[in-house]
């Protein structure tokens, strides 16, 4: 008896001062956004209208040539949660999950999950949809994807393109209407942010806040003040609508995103400058607000006495051509779609900026530094932390990314001066592939590719991509058998349902409940019926109901 009593006193100890540590460890509050460049005011974008990314620079950690490893949602999303690269996992497009490939793989969150933290995600923070999904072994919760309509004005959302068969139906690029923020779901999801860092004041453990904007992604919307305090007419134009000389065919994208939405001329058939100038403006506009919505948070954390004691990271997952090599998107190998904009905020650390080259899969291990959890192992990224006091340190000596294209696959590599793009299949000999070769210094704007000019320079930065491990094909995830069909040979409303919940968060958007639907405007109508409680989404029980009524 006296043995336990001597035990007991022990454990309680022990509660406490891992209660104790917990409570005392430091919080990270994770802000991506969707297809941002660094179109900021802080990164010397004279056009831009940041104000709150901006004030938080100036307390950060500013990486100026920080690279995604993949330039398109998915790949690079992976990338950061995992700290591997697509070559590494094999995956490449939007709709593999990274747990297909692998399974046992510990996540940026999970690891702080695993380590006493409370993770959470609002928004976009891995990509769902095109038959991808979230990941539950991540959160201490079930993900929050608040949904709205991509647009605010009635005329904008039925959109009266689309094939024969109705699917794909997308509307205008752009929209300015004076309406308030929360109308489209960036607004949402600052205020889903807000309750839960208010609500963290009352909590003993620890948070991982994961919090993603889903512009300035297509279409480029956002109430019309944000659209007002820009001067368009100012705005530069692309002055190149050509890839650059010489460059292989693989080097331009073989999707355009833009051409699938309303009033965008279709084919080949060039933009007009009054269209181009009207995206270029949606463009900042939606920046704009994303950064408006990115304040709100940031004030949010403040209020909640917890700033002191939380790191901060914001992050784009991809940059943005606007025109430039007559590209309108991300897709490609380019310094435009490569360069992503980088902001690690410590606690009683000075702003700084660093010109050290930094990847994606970079950032997992580097929190994990920051906040004393173990290092974790077998990651292709490494830690940038000592960058924080002294930004001239050395990182890396090169950077790489890819892009797939067809059959080829482009491994690029990214050093002070140069890109080098080696375009060949995986596994074929090296004499078949194709290569790019720009020089920053002398051709900022990639004028030129130089690879059968400098033999040099091209022997030298290839060597780096042989030293690489080969990268691995797209790997091919097993069908999954489709469910025994009703006994009256249809499918079930639940059946229905699941098919059109992409994001299987239980809700239809009315894009999701639009799609396939052949018959948009009578569908449109019976959207509104089913819509029984008017907020704007459907769930099960609606959808299911609607049939029996």
């Amino acid at each position: 008896m006296k043995r336990l009593l001597l035990i007991f006193p022990a454990l309680f100890c022990i509660g406490v001062a891992f209660a104790a540590e917990t409570s005392t460890r430091t919080n990270v509050l994770f802000i991506a956004l969707d297809d941002l460049k660094p179109a900021l005011g802080c990164y010397g974008d004279a056009h831009a209208k940041t104000p709150n990314l901006d004030r938080l620079a100036s307390r950060s950690l500013r990486l100026d040539r920080a690279y995604c490893n993949q330039a398109v949602c998915a790949p690079s999303r992976n990338a950061l949660m995992t700290g591997l690269r697509p070559q590494t996992l094999g995956i490449y497009d939007l709709s593999t999950n990274f747990r297909d490939s692998r399974p046992e793989a510990v996540t940026l969150a999970q690891h702080f999950k695993n380590n006493g933290y409370h993770t959470t995600a609002i928004g976009k923070v891995l990509h769902t949809g095109h038959g991808n999904h979230d990941d539950a072994e991540s959160w201490s919760e079930k993900p929050l994807h608040p949904k709205a309509d991509y647009y605010a004005l009635p005329e904008n959302k039925t959109p009266a393109n689309g094939d024969a068969k109705g699917e794909d139906q997308r509307g205008p690029p752009t929209e300015s209407a004076d309406v308030p923020d929360d109308t489209y779901a960036d607004g949402l999801i600052a205020a889903e942010a807000v309750k839960k860092l208010a609500a963290a004041k009352t909590s003993d453990a620890p948070f991982f806040l994961a919090v993603g904007f889903l512009k300035p992604h297509l279409p480029f919307v956002a109430p019309k003040k944000y659209w007002d305090q820009i001067d368009a007419a100012k705005l530069p134009l692309p002055d190149s609508d050509t890839l650059p000389k010489g460059a292989p065919e693989a080097a331009g994208p073989s999707t355009d995103e833009l051409r699938k939405y309303q009033g965008i001329p279709q084919g080949k058939e060039a933009l007009s400058e009054a269209q181009k100038r009207q995206l270029i403006h949606g463009y900042y506009a939606a920046v704009s607000y994303a950064d408006a919505c990115v304040g709100r948070v940031l004030d949010a954390l403040e209020a909640s006495g917890l700033a002191d004691n939380t790191i901060i990271v914001v992050w784009g997952d991809h940059g943005y051509h606007l025109g430039d090599h007559g590209i309108w998107g991300k897709h490609t190998n380019f310094e435009t779609a490569a360069r992503i904009p980088l902001m690690v905020a410590v606690p009683g650390k000075k702003g700084t900026a660093s010109s050290a080259l930094v990847e994606t899969v970079d950032i997992y291990p580097t929190l994990t530094a920051l906040t004393g959890l173990p290092a974790p192992q077998g990651l292709d990224g490494r830690s940038f932390a000592t960058l924080l006091d002294d930004p001239t340190a050395a990182h890396r000596d090169h950077i790489t990314h890819v892009f797939p294209r067809r059959e080829l696959l482009g491994r690029a590599v990214r050093d002070e001066r140069y890109r080098l793009v080696e375009w060949n299949k995986i596994g074929a000999l090296p004499e078949s592939a194709t290569f790019e070769l720009y020089d920053y210094q002398i051709d900022p704007q990639e004028r030129q590719n130089l690879a059968s000019k400098e033999p040099e320079v091209l022997a030298r930065l290839n060597a780096l991509l042989a030293e690489q491990p080969m990268a691995l094909p797209q790997i091919k995830v097993k069908a999954k058998p489709a469910p025994a069909a009703p006994t009256e040979g249809k499918m079930s409303r639940e059946e229905m349902f699941k098919g059109k919940d992409t994001d299987h968060d239980g809700k239809l958007t009315r894009e999701e409940f639009m799609r396939h639907q052949r018959d948009a405007e009578e569908a449109l109508k019976r959207f509104e019926r089913f819509d029984t409680n008017r907020d704007g989404v459907l769930s099960k029980a609606e959808y299911v109901e609607a049939a029996e009524k």
